[in-house]
Formats: structure tokens, sequence, C-alpha cells
């Protein structure tokens, strides 16, 4: 047997291999130079620090001082932020934290967020309004971030996220997976693909960033105002069929048929996944219909939330 995907990719792809593939690329490196160490703990570096924060716009409330992430600005330690403090970029903010060695956040001007938590099994911050670029390399689930609609838990990825000051949001994939979950409802992101929350809803379905604007317009319709599944179900191409998987799990009961349908057009299902299991939501039969769809394992996931800490 000829065994050249294993070296150059070329040739009939072993599925054994893919699968590894699948399962590993969440751990793949992509740290970059890690920000300078901080400077010494005298008074001057503490004055100094001090005198920065309040030139770049940022301000701290008082917290329990804790672990915490370091506060830098153009790549230049500044100061620290410890559990249970809030950071306020102002209108000249644009800083960076460094996650305990473990990432790297990039926080824009008129952004409010907190931290909960810095511990060796989880990294925590709230986002309560404003954006940020998120660059992660710890372990999948370890860096959550809260939004007052939705929770992102990252699964080794760059993203960005922005909350409204009404509390509904957006994140944007650009490299990995996020977890966006809430209400009950939890939505997959891969890369390439964003999804929207609103207050008092939770997550909406996941769609690619290139999905046709009919197809986004009618999503949105479907997850806020309760419209709009035929559009979506008109427009979806096959690259779009994680949409339709989402929706498998989301959409009334009467209208389960229609999506179903909709995605055995795009991405039959494979053996062992019937009609009446995935109107049932089965999810054994849900998960194997996934596997088929190229964006990894759903055993990988199971596996990663009966490990998440509590």
């Amino acid at each position: 047997m000829k065994n050249d995907y294993l070296w150059d990719r070329s040739g009939a792809p072993d599925p054994e291999v893919q699968r590894l593939e699948q399962l590993l690329r969440a751990f793949r490196s992509q740290r970059p130079v890690p920000l300078p160490a901080a400077p010494p703990r005298r008074r001057w570096a503490m004055l100094a620090a001090a005198a920065a924060l309040a030139g770049i716009g940022i301000w701290l409330t008082s917290g329990v001082p804790q672990a915490g992430w370091r506060i830098a600005r153009a790549g230049t330690p500044v100061g620290h932020l410890a559990v249970g403090e809030t950071l306020e970029t102002g209108a000249t903010g644009n800083i960076t934290l460094d996650v305990s060695g473990l990432g790297r956040i990039e926080v824009d001007a008129n952004s409010r967020l907190r931290l909960e938590r810095a511990g060796a099994r989880e990294q925590r911050m709230a986002l309560d309004h404003g954006s940020i670029r998120a660059l992660i390399w710890a372990p999948p689930r370890t860096f959550v971030v809260d939004t007052p609609s939705a929770v992102a838990t990252d699964l080794g990825c760059y993203y960005t996220m922005q909350v409204d000051p009404d509390g509904s949001g957006l994140v944007n994939v650009l490299a990995g997976w996020v977890s966006f979950a809430s209400q009950g409802k939890e939505s997959f992101i891969p890369a390439g693909a964003s999804c929207r929350t609103r207050s008092g809803v939770g997550p909406g379905t996941p769609y690619r960033d290139q999905a046709s604007p009919a197809l986004r317009q009618a999503l949105a319709d479907f997850d806020f105002a309760q419209g709009g599944l035929d559009t979506v179900l008109a427009e979806a191409t096959k690259d779009d069929a994680f949409t339709l998987w989402h929706l498998l799990s989301r959409c009334p009961p009467a209208q389960a048929a229609s999506v179903y349908d909709a995605l055995a057009k795009l991405a039959p299902p494979p053996a062992g996944v019937t009609r009446d299991g995935i109107l049932r939501r089965d999810r054994k039969q849900l998960d194997r219909w996934w596997d088929q769809l190229g964006f990894g394992y759903a055993n990988w996931w199971r596996h990663l939330e009966s490990r998440q800490p509590r």
C-alpha cells in the first residue's frame, strides 16, 4: 500500500490519518513571541507603571489581589490586572493582556472587562462591552469569556468578539474553534464562521462569513424573530451544511423534516443515521452525521465537555 498521503499529502487519504489530524489540529502551536518580562517590583517601577496606566486611559477598580494578567502597550508591560479587578480602556485604549503565558488578548478602545479567574485549569474574564481579539494557545476549554448574553469557550483558536451596550454580541473565528453557549443552546463556530447573540435569547446559529447576505439575514430572523427558515434552506449550499446541522436541534419539531431533507441533499447522512433518529434528535446519530461534514469529530467535544472546570 502506498503511504504518499502520510508524507506529502498526495495520493488517496488514509481515513485513520485524517481522523488523527482532526483530533490534533486544535493543539497546533501558534504561539507568538512572548511579552517582555515585567520590571522588578521596586518603588520606581511601580510609579512608572501607574503613570503609564493613567497616560493610556486605563482605570482599574479594586478587587481581591490574586493571580492575574499583565497589561502591556506596544509590547511594553505597564501594569497588572488582578482577579476581581475591572479594566476600562477609555477612548485611547488599545492595550494587550498576557493571559498567564497561555494566550494574548488585544483590547480595543471603549471596552470594559473584568478578570474573574486565573487558575491553572481555567482563565476566565467577563466582557461587559467593547471588542477584543483573542489568540489562545492554552489547552481547549481553558479560556472562557462571559458576555451579558452568552459564554464563549475557546477550543484552541484566534477569534474576535464584539459586545454592544445592550448585551448583544458577535463572535468571528479566524482559526480553530469557539463554543458559544447559553439558554440551553451551544453553537460550535469553526474558522471562517461567525455567530451572533442577543440578551434574553442566547447564541444564534453559526454561519459562514461567505454565506449569501440573504441566508445571513434569514438566519438572524430565525434566531431572533422566529421566521426566515424557508429562505435559509433555499439559500444553503454544501458549505453551509454545518449551519443546517445546528438547525436540526433548534427548529420547531414541525419544521425538522424540512431541515433534514435540505441537509440530506447537501451532505447525505452516513450509514446508521436515519430520518426517524434525527427527527427524534438522537444525540448519537446527530454526532455521527456531524463527523461526516469535515469539521472534526463530535466525540472530541464531548470529551472536552466532561473535563471542563465547574
